[in-house]
């Protein structure tokens, strides 16, 4: 790109809501610019419970549209990105003195049918003394029920969504930061800086302001715009432990503050234990978690599992703040509405601004194909969406969607690879995975190890394809590989990563 170029939109914010935006839009044949302050995914949308789910909780507070829509939105997710999402079984246990039963099989039949299902299988009551989820479990658990929902890699999830937008011909460029904008002649004028405090000039015909937990503070900043909705900031923790259970099913634990405590099968050998809700106030870059939350946590679980856990058992924890739409009626974070509301400031003769304030992870699809339905009406662009049919993302165009299959062939084709190695490879990159090995022949030919399965060349395809740029971008956002990185040694690992990134410098996408 250069001084002065010329877009038809302007998205602001690398995360799920811009990535899906920046997508939806540049394949309906605009062209897009897509800015992100820093890495894709940075914040909130590597912080997640990383599921694809309805939300069975928000049912409690009658949020049924939006639980419809997400019910929705899980098999289209699940169908474009095999390798990244894939179908994940939960046990809910019965506390008696929290929940009535029938209450239980009444919110389960409902989520069961508010929306079509073809992939996922229904609700069903279990006996706990006989099923293997219910053997880590205290004694006193007789009972549960089991139900279905979707697992997904929610950093990759981003960085593919801005892969297709790029191959789409969107321009993506991290690490760049919008620090004013003017409108001007029926368009916008915008001065992106960028990492080395060069200054870019480029001009759109439209701005998605996908800012995230910055949405207000761009509008009011560099956007000088004001708004009707706004995000109120919550913080969610989790934390990662060593595995508590062998068996592939998720728990949801039900508290007696009424707070949702998830335990999920987590990288092979670990179990990931969240999220806590409370409201933050203070700069979404420096979220972090507390001892009380962890704690907190900790008891939540113990509650459960035969197998206690304490503070000094935790391997890993992450925090994000959630940019939820401001509820004036939810004093309890736990019960502010998931849902989302898009902001269209298009005064006659100017050019248009649409602001995301919410959402989930899960409806970012349906998210973006809204939002880009406003710009290109706002924009007088006849451009159909085309994301809900079959729109694979990069990667994810596996043959009916048999992740088992293709893993079993990939395996074939590349019978060199540890069998670990080669599942990781096919998880993360799905068909693009041969384009990770190149003309690789053996390990050798992969090129340095960092760590135990982190080669060279993984290093030079995440550098040249998907924006990264640093140790944290492989191994806490490509990757979850630092959870694995042998104990000590982690420092050094992200050094040798960090020190090859200055020697082998990557080109800016453009």
């Amino acid at each position: 790109m250069t001084q002065g170029s010329r877009y038809d939109l302007l998205v602001v914010g690398g995360g799920i809501n811009g990535a899906g935006i920046a997508r939806d839009a540049a394949g309906r044949g605009l062209s897009v610019l897509l800015c992100e302050q820093h890495d894709l995914a940075a914040h909130t949308s590597s912080c997640s419970t990383k599921l694809i789910h309805g939300g069975l909780r928000y049912l409690e507070y009658r949020e049924f549209g939006l639980v419809r829509k997400a019910l929705q939105e899980r098999e289209t997710l699940l169908r474009a990105a095999p390798h990244i999402m894939w179908p994940l079984r939960f046990v809910m246990p019965h506390m008696p003195d929290l929940r009535p039963a029938w209450l239980i099989r009444a919110g389960l039949f409902l989520y069961d049918h508010l929306a079509r299902r073809e992939l996922l299988p229904g609700s069903r009551g279990i006996d706990m003394r006989r099923h293997p989820a219910g053997a880590p479990l205290v004694e006193s658990i007789k009972r549960g029920f089991v139900y279905s929902d979707g697992w997904v890699d929610d950093a990759r999830l981003v960085v593919l969504n801005a892969l297709d937008a790029q191959e789409h011909g969107a321009t993506i460029l991290t690490r760049t930061k919008l620090i004013g904008a003017v409108r001007a002649g029926g368009e916008w004028h915008a001065q992106l800086q960028q990492e080395d405090g060069s200054v870019l000039d480029v001009r759109a015909g439209a701005i998605a302001n996908a800012a995230g937990p910055w949405v207000g503070e761009l509008l009011h900043g560099p956007l000088g715009r004001g708004a009707h909705h706004s995000v109120r900031l919550v913080k969610g923790s989790h934390i990662v432990v060593p595995k508590l259970f062998d068996h592939d099913h998720a728990y949801i634990f039900q508290n007696p503050d009424k707070r949702i405590i998830f335990a999920i099968p987590y990288e092979h050998d670990f179990t990931l234990i969240g999220t806590t809700d409370i409201e933050y106030h203070g700069d979404p870059a420096e979220v972090s978690i507390t001892p009380d939350e962890i704690q907190y946590l900790c008891d939540s679980i113990n509650r459960y599992f035969r197998r206690q856990i304490a503070p000094r058992d935790v391997s890993w924890t992450y925090s994000g703040v959630r940019p939820l739409l401001e509820d004036e009626n939810a004093d309890n974070p736990s019960a502010v509405t998931r849902d989302y509301r898009l902001e269209l400031d298009a005064p006659a003769g100017e050019a248009p601004l649409l602001s995301v304030f919410g959402g989930k992870i899960t409806t970012f699809r349906k998210l973006a194909e809204e939002a880009v339905d406003e710009l290109t009406r706002a924009l007088q662009k006849n451009a159909p969406a085309w994301t809900a049919a079959r729109a694979p993302l990069p990667g994810g165009d596996i043959v009916g969607a048999n992740f088992k299959r293709f893993l079993a062939q990939f395996q074939q084709q590349y019978s060199w690879l540890p069998a670990a190695l080669a599942h990781r490879y096919a998880r993360a990159y799905g068909t693009r995975a041969p384009k990770v090995i190149g003309t690789a022949r053996s390990l050798d030919d992969l090129g340095q190890t960092f760590t135990p399965g982190l080669y060279e060349a993984e290093l030079r395809y995440l550098r040249d394809v998907e924006w990264a740029r640093s140790s944290k971008d492989v191994l806490w956002r490509r990757s979850k590989l630092g959870l694995h990185v042998e104990a000590g040694t982690l420092e050094r690992v992200a050094g040798e990563i960090d020190a090859w990134f200055a020697r082998e410098p990557a080109s800016q996408h453009a």
